[in-house]
Formats: structure tokens, sequence, C-alpha cells
């Protein structure tokens, strides 16, 4: 046995930047293959810890997926179910009251139960079964949850109907209602013609890819489905690779957290489907006059009069902060999501919040109601969901989408004899187009829905002969639905890829995944080919973007040069006269006229930003005061260059991802910008590697790809699939960002089907109620956060360390990711398996000279710590030792460190010395760095370690260093 003692543990190499490796969640037994039925349920998962889960039937394998959702995603869950009914404040603080005020007056939970008591009763009992495994999985997976006891926060219970409130709180914005308050402002400010001047066609946001490939275009003959969601990435994120397997089905996909079944992105072995958003006009504003009652209640006028509303108060309770009020009023039409009090003023004043922003009226002095389909009808599309597990062909998918409501959606499906389907799936009511563009008024029956009557839905034929469906946003198939469509260059860009081959595979999918023209560009490089007298640094800048091959490229310098050529003009045009009237003092950002939730659409420069493409090309300014103005900005970002050369494109295009903890690491620290979680990444708002900044305010990106895939109907398990940060939840687990770097680069990870090539893992203890389905097997694996510490200190500034022994069995997995790295070769486990891992640490625990630690810096596994007596180790050997060394080594955890947090290490190091020297026994620390790891030595010396010789083991050459009680001042 030498792994144990002879490695190098205090050198962990924090500084070659953090990462984690593929093993699985702390508190797992892996075993090779099937093994034992575990009661309800088998878990299984591959080496990048995505659940692979098996049952005996449909309504056990429900309750199993959401009851391993809860343990990988617990904090996520509750996050979720608190938005839905409005309380995040109550543990977020003031921050979150504009959410909470918002689904408390869109009546979002209201409307989950109505459409819950709508379902076919086995879709209610199939969704009751997922809320049961939820309900069974939350605590223990909140005990694995660091943001629990940050925030003081008990995990709740689910009802029945939450993952249809999980559903709409999620999408109730993704068709975009708010854009409608954006065009009445700048009808208003700007002009009636001026209403679609900002149109996202030119170009728009990030949006989503999918493509199909029919057998001509493939290397076997069968079909193959690819494509990436373009979402605001949200950590953890927002899709869950997962698999499905029960007799009835076995299917693999992608879930959205809160939602059983696979809505999404699905292969069940025969068939397989994906989808992008339509963007299809579904949800209506109407403007509504509101009267107070004199005994309190509120009337609202129709196309009949004044007729009595739904009002009701509710209380908002805010963390740090005292209670608020929200007046929810419901008309006929649908909620008031926008007023004040129609009691404070006239008869058209406006209805309640309780803050000064909220008292104003509506921009035109009234109230504004929210009208969507599920309000409406109470139906949202979950009966399908079952049906698409079981789906065996093209057909089953298309009769299954039939039923589709919101949001709604562009789908491409194939399967394995060839089939293949290219439809709008969803409901889009009958109404005047008016509705689609604005807010309209509420008393005209002229704007009304015709009820019960919806748009007929496009579908076409994918070519035979071209052999190519893209879906991409753009005003394709859906055209007929929507207003405002995403630009074409992606999906043309996309075609002109697939093109180029008749033999594609899997595999060669990444180069489409992560292209990066950016065929947007033209416009203003164009103008920029003409600007006139420029001097010689802007004519440098432009023969430099001329030459340029216009790829938003990570390491191109040329890239960086165009983004600030183009936020220049983004500024230069905002601060023309001709739009001074949505970009002066007055502009509808300032305005206190809509709830603060909104203001992102009604934000001006990013509106500039986004439509700089049309704005450059016609209507706003005459061609020459284009050119005058691109003239103007490349003499700017000239000057500029020549004083501060521009950085690679990657280091300023960075992932912000959206967290209900803002800005904490996986460790729960504020403030950190570290690789893991904030990576540089190539592209822009339209390459097809769409990570979407907004031009003229910043490089950072929040909206990109929230997961890739390619499914191959030829052989399932030849499928691809990735995430931007890993299969777990939890802070600190192994799973937790290790597809990072696979997602940054394009690269995917395999989706494995052989159940014997799986980690075989014992799923938790459950509530069992004997008339239920069966329970979960019963183990008891506690997680490191629940075990007794041996020391436990805070540290100012750092948080509070807390030493607990390592437990073999369950720390395997996580300890076998953390060893394996190459940041970690000095420990010289590089090779090892998880079961030797295992061993290793058993032998360990075995030994009363030798011990090994966790190190949990506010509850999340942040280091391993080890001790040993000199004495009793071959190290013992190589110098003279004296009563009272004390060995010691370090490993610090995988996505930490100090490139995290300042000072990470050396806080660390504190503790652990600490707890040494509480041992008036301990005299001297020793350890035994590899004497080529300099920064691991250098911090020796900097704590105050005198460096003694170098020692020669079998296995490295090592550099002794010592550190004294008195060296301490504590002799």
């Amino acid at each position: 046995m030498t792994a144990d003692v002879d490695r190098e543990r205090p050198g962990a190499r924090p500084d070659e930047g953090p990462g984690e490796g593929p093993g699985a969640q702390p508190g797992e037994r892996p075993a090779r293959g099937a093994g034992e039925d575990s009661g309800g349920y088998e878990l299984f998962r591959d080496d990048w810890g995505i659940p692979h889960l098996r049952a005996a039937d449909a309504l056990a394998l429900a309750r199993a997926q959401g009851h391993a959702t809860a343990l990988d995603r617990a904090w996520q869950l509750e996050t979720e179910r608190h938005r839905v009914l409005g309380t995040s404040a109550s543990h977020l603080g003031a921050e979150a009251v504009d959410w909470d005020r918002f689904v408390r007056r869109a009546r979002i939970a209201d409307t989950a139960r109505r459409c819950f008591d709508r379902l076919a009763p086995e879709t209610a009992a199939w969704v009751t079964a997922y809320v049961d495994g939820v309900n069974e999985g939350l605590a223990e997976g909140a005990a694995q949850a660091p943001e629990f006891a940050a925030v003081g926060l008990a995990p709740g219970r689910w009802e029945p109907w939450t993952p249809l409130g999980v559903w709409l709180s999620t999408h109730i914005l993704f068709a975009g209602f708010p854009t409608k308050l954006w065009r009445e402002e700048v009808a208003r400010r700007l002009g009636e013609d001026r209403m679609t001047l900002f149109a996202t066609d030119g170009p728009g946001t990030a949006g989503s890819n999918g493509w199909l490939l029919t057998g001509a275009r493939t290397a076997t003959g069968a079909p193959l489905l690819a494509g990436d969601p373009h979402r605001f990435i949200e950590d953890p994120g927002v899709y869950q690779q997962i698999r499905l397997a029960c007799p009835e089905f076995d299917v693999v996909g992608l879930a959205v957290p809160g939602i059983p079944g696979i809505a999404h992105f699905g292969h069940t072995g025969h068939v397989a489907w994906a989808i992008t958003n339509a963007m299809a006009d579904y949800q209506d504003l109407y403007r509504e006059r509101l009267r107070r009652t004199p005994d309190g209640g509120v009337e609202a006028l129709g196309p009949d009069g004044w007729y009595r509303a739904h009002a009701h108060t509710e209380t908002i309770e805010v963390a740090g902060a005292a209670p608020e009020q929200v007046e929810v009023i419901e008309t006929d039409r649908g909620p008031v999501i926008i007023g004040g009090d129609p009691g404070a003023g006239d008869e058209a004043a406006d209805v309640a919040g309780s803050e000064a922003a909220d008292v104003a009226p509506a921009a035109d002095g009234t109230f504004i109601s929210l009208r969507h389909p599920p309000r409406v009808t109470g139906e949202l599309g979950f009966d399908v969901l079952p049906a698409l597990l079981r789906a065996r062909t093209v057909a089953d998918v298309d009769t299954a989408l039939d039923r589709w409501v919101e949001p709604v959606n562009v789908v491409l499906a194939a399967d394995t004899a060839g089939s293949t389907l290219h439809r709008v799936a969803g409901r889009v009511p009958v109404r005047p187009y008016a509705n689609r563009l604005r807010v309209v008024p509420a008393e005209d029956p002229a704007y009304a829905w015709r009820d019960g009557e919806t748009v007929p839905l496009p579908r076409t034929e994918v070519d035979g002969t071209d052999g190519i469906a893209v879906m991409a946003n753009e005003r394709g198939l859906a055209a007929p639905l929507g207003v405002e469509f995403a630009p074409p260059h992606r999906a043309r860009r996309i075609r002109e890829l697939l093109s180029a081959d008749t033999d594609w595979t899997p595999d060669a999918q990444a180069a489409v995944h992560t292209d990066t023209l950016l065929a947007s560009s033209r416009q203003l490089l164009s103008l920029l080919a003409w600007a006139p007298g420029l001097g010689p640094a802007a004519d440098r800048l432009r023969d430099r973007l001329l030459r340029w091959d216009r790829h938003m490229d990570a390491d191109s310098t040329d890239a960086t040069l165009y983004a600030r050529l183009r936020t220049d003009v983004v500024h230069r045009l905002a601060a023309h006269p001709a739009l001074k009237g949505v970009t002066g003092a007055d502009d509808p950002w300032r305005s206190a006229a809509y709830p603060a939730l909104f203001r992102p659409w009604l934000a001006a420069v990013p509106r500039i930003g986004y439509a700089l493409e049309s704005l450059l090309t016609v209507g706003l300014l005459p061609y020459e005061d284009r050119l005058a103005l691109v003239a103007a900005s490349a003499e700017a970002v000239a000057a500029a260059a020549d004083e501060t050369p521009p950085a690679p494109w990657g280091e300023l295009h960075r992932l912000s991802p959206w967290q209900a903890l803002p800005d904490r690491t996986p460790n729960g620290s504020a403030g950190s910008d570290a690789e893991a979680i904030r990576p540089g990444v190539a592209g822009d708002h339209d390459c097809v590697l769409s990570t979407s900044s907004v031009p003229g305010v910043t490089d950072l990106f929040a909206r990109g790809p929230a997961a890739r895939y390619v499914w191959d109907l030829a052989r399932r398990e030849d499928s691809r699939w990735a995430v931007p940060f890993g299969a777990s939840g939890v802070p600190g687990s192994a799973h937790h960002r290790d597809q990072t770097p696979l997602w940054v680069r394009g690269a995917l990870a395999p989706v494995v089907t052989d159940w014997d090539l799986l980690h075989r893992t014992t799923p938790h203890r459950t509530t069992h109620h004997p008339e239920e389905t069966p329970a979960m097997t019963v183990t008891e694996p506690v997680g490191p956060s629940l075990r007794p510490a041996v020391h436990e200190q805070k540290i100012e500034g750092f948080g509070t360390v807390r030493l607990v022994p390592v437990d073999p069995a369950a720390d395997a997995e996580l300890l076998h990711g953390w060893v394996t790295e190459e940041r970690a070769r000095f420990w010289g486990m590089a090779d090892h398996t998880r079961e030797q891992v295992r061993e290793i640490y058993e032998f360990v625990d075995s030994l009363p000279t030798h011990h090994a630690y966790l190190a949990l810096r506010d509850g999340v596994p942040a280091a391993l710590f080890q001790t040993y007596e000199p004495d009793a180790d071959p190290v013992g050997e190589c110098y003279d030792v004296r009563p009272g060394d004390f060995g010691v080594h370090l490993l610090i955890a995988p996505a930490e460190g100090e490139g995290a947090v300042r000072g990470y290490t050396d806080a660390l190091l504190t503790a652990f010395i600490s707890y040494v020297f509480s041992d008036p026994a301990h005299v001297r620390v020793v350890v035994e760095p590899d004497a080529r790891n300099e920064k691991a030595i250098a911090r020796m010396v900097r704590m105050g370690f005198e460096l003694g010789p170098e020692i020669r083991k079998p296995e490295k050459t090592a550099r002794l260093a010592f550190l004294t009680r008195a060296a301490l001042g504590l002799a």
C-alpha cells in the first residue's frame, strides 16, 4: 500500500484553474451491473452523474423521477416552488418582490390549480406520483444543499399542481408580451409609423437552433436530429439530462426540473423529437378602466358597461424588510398585471401596489390586464407529456402534440423507419391583428377573442431531396402566427453548413453547434468600408476589420474590435436627436408607469443594439448621416485601441448565469468571478453559437445554449448531449460543473444506454405509506454536512470551516473526482478507479496513526485534509523524526481555490493549523510537497514554514518543510 501516504497533498495546484472530473455524488455506493432491485426503482448513473431510472411501471417511474430530482436539485426545486407562489422575497429579500408581485397579480398558482383540475385522471395520477417523489426526497436533498442554510430556509411541501405552476412561471414571459409595452411607447413617442422600427428581425436576442437530417444526408442512412435551446442560462441549469425506463418505454432526454417526463427533447429508441420557440403571439394586453366601489370592491368597464371584478389583497413577506400588500384584481379579460389603486384618483386611476413606483398610473392613465390561453381555458397541455414517453413513431408524436397548449413551439421529429415531422404545436387564439402589436382597449368588443377558436397551425414536409429541415426562430414555418422573429442569419448558416455534406455523423454536428460566423456584421462593415475622411488610425482599423473573417472566435482580437465598434455605434445612435423620444430623460426605462420587472423590455439602448442591423439599413437616418456616424465611431475605437490593445473576445465575452442567490460561487461565497462559473466563450447573439450579450451595454452574456443534443435514429447509443454546468445542482458535487469544459468547447458527452456500463447507486431513505407506490430502498448514507465535526472555526471574510471524518464508501465518488484530475497529479492517483480510491481510504480509516477529513466551507466540501504520525509513515525513514512531529497533507477541491477567492488556500491552512495545534502534544507540523510544486512550497514559506532538505522517495523527490508552535507565537 503506497498511495495512502506517499502522494503530494498540500500542493493541489488551484492556480491551474477550477474544474471537476467525472465521478458521482457524495453519498452514493456504486457497483457495476444491474444488481438487485431496490424496491420502488433502480437508480444508475453514468460517468457524468446523469441519472438513469428504472421502475416497474410508469407511476413508480414518475415517483422515482421526482425523488431523484429532489436529491440532485433540491435548491432549484424550492426556488421554483417559491417563484410559483410569489414567496421568493420571504428568504431572498427585497430584490425578489417585483417577481412575487407579478406572479400573484397574474394568478399563476390559481391558473396551475385550474389546469391540474382539467387533466385526464391518468395524467393527474402520474403528475401526483412525481410530486410524491419530490416530497420524499426534498429533505435529504436539502441537507446536501448549502443554500438552504445560507438563507435560513427549510424545504416546503409540493402540491399536485405545483409542476404546472413551475411550467407556467417558467414560460409566462416566454412569448414576450412586454414587447407590446415597448411598441406602445414607441408609437406614442416617435409616431405610429415607427411602432415596429426596433423589430428584432434585425437582429434579435439569442434564439434556439434545431435541425433534422434525413437518411439521405447521414452516414448511416437513418435520420439525425440536433440542436441547442437558447434560453437564459441558470445555475443550476434549466435542463436536466435523464433516462426514464419501465416496461412500457425507455426514454432519454432533457427534462425540466420540477416537471415530470420529457417535454422538449427526447429519444425513445424508436422516435426522437426536438423543439424551438415558434415566436408566436398568443398573449394579449388590454387597457382596462377600473373604479373603486363604496364597499371597497372594484368595478371594470367592459363592452356591456361597468361590472364587478374579482379583487382581493395578499401579503408578500420580505426578508429584512416590512411586508408588502398587493391587490389582486381580475377582469373578464384576465388578471390586472399593471396598475395602482383604483380609488387613488379619478375613476380611471390605476390599481394598487404599496410602493411609489406602482402608485403611478400606467402610461396612458389606465390599467393593463393579461389574457393568455391557460388562464382562459384551464388547459396547459400536460396530457401530452406521458403520451410522448410512449411514442414509437412520428405519427404518435404528431397525434400527441395536437393537444399541446403553451408555449407555442416549432417541432422536428424523426423515427427509425425514416419518417419525419416539421410542424407547429400549441394554441394561438383567433383575434384581431392589432392585439398582436400593442395594448388594446378592454371595453371595445372588436378586440375580443373568438371563443373556442384557434389559428390553424402550420406544418410542412421535410424535403426528401434536400434532406434538411432547420428551425431557428426565423420568419419561416410559424410566420403567420407572430409579429417579430429572429433574423434569418442562423437558419441560413445552418442550412449552408449542412448542405456541404451528405455523410453526416453525430460527432460532426459539433461543427454546426459551434459555428461563429457573424452574418449580421455585414451592414456595419459595409458602412465602415465607405466611411469618408478617416484618419490614419481609423483607416488601419477599417482595413483590419474588412480583412476579418467575421467569426466571433474566443481567441480573436478582431472580434473584440468589431464589438467595440458596434458598441460605440449603438451609443451614438442612442444619442441621436431622431431617437431622443425613447432615449432621453423621459425614456420608458426610467418611467415609473410600469413595474420594474418589465423595464428590461423597455430599455432603449439594448433595443437599439438588437435592432442595429435594421437601423443602419433603412428608415431612421439618411445614408450620409449613417456613414458619418460610423466614421466617428471608427475614429473613437481606433484611438482607444492605440491606448489599450484589444483582448481576445473570450476574455470579455463571459457567461453570467442567473442564480437565485446572486454573485455566489458554488461554495457560497460572494463576489466571485471564477473561470468555472463565468467562462469565456466564443460566439455572439446571431451566430449559430448564439451566446447573446447586450450590444451597447455589456459583452457578458446571460443567454445561450442551455443544452446541446444530437439524437441518432440509427443507434441511440451514438447520440450525444451536454449542458452548461453538470447533472447535479449540489455545490461541491463532482458533477456540479464537470460538463462546463465540454460546453465551452462545444464537445458532447455520449448517451449511455447499456445498463451494464452504468454505475448502480442505491436510492436513499424515503417516507412510505403502505397504500402508496412501493417505497424506495432504505440505506443510511450520511452526507458530509450532517457528520459531527472534529474542528469548527469561523474565519472572518471567508466563512465557517468544519472538519468531518471521511466516510470511504459515501465519499468515494467525490474523492475520485478530485484526485483523478490533472491538477491533482502530485497525489499519484490519476489512474485509480473509484473502487481503488475507496479501498485506499478504507485502509487509511483502519490506521490509528492516519486520518482523513473533508473540510467543509459553509457546509460545502472544499478540501481533503489528511494527518499522520511521521514515525508510523514511510516519510519517517527519510528524516530524523522529533517528538511532537505531526504530518499533514492538503488537496483543494476542484472549482475552488485561489482562482475563486483571494487567499482561499491560506484561509483553509489557517483552520487546519489551528486544529493541529489545538492538541498540545503536537509541537511541529511536517509537510512534504513534491519538489517540483513551486507554488505549494512558496505557500508554505508564506505561512511561516521553514524549508528542510529534499528527500528521495520511490515515487517522487519531496521537499520537507516544518512549522513550529514557536514560529506562530504559540510556544
